[in-house]
């Protein structure tokens, strides 16, 4: 395994982390944009309004993002294990 073939491998990898995480960091700071906002115009400071919607927003993008987070995942680690014999090599 040459020093390409991990820079390659490494890349990819925090390419999959970055796409399975998306759909719930996108949310929780959209979510806190909003949330951050609001407060501002009526500026009601409760640290507890900030995270409450968070975490729930969160919550909810991982239920309905799990199919496409998981996808992601499994494409990425079979190709990793179809691939394994030429990774490894002489």
């Amino acid at each position: 395994m040459d020093i390409d073939t991990i820079v390659n491998l490494g890349e990819r990898a925090m390419l999959v982390t970055l796409y399975a995480a998306a759909p719930m960091l996108l949310s929780g700071m959209i979510v806190g944009l909003t949330i951050s906002i609001l407060q501002s115009v009526t500026q009601i400071q409760e640290i507890t309004l900030t995270f409450v919607p968070k975490i729930v927003v969160v919550m909810i993008s991982f239920i309905i993002f799990l199919p496409y987070m998981s996808d992601v995942v499994i494409v990425f680690v079979r190709e990793l294990f179809s691939n394994f014999d030429t990774l490894i090599g002489p």
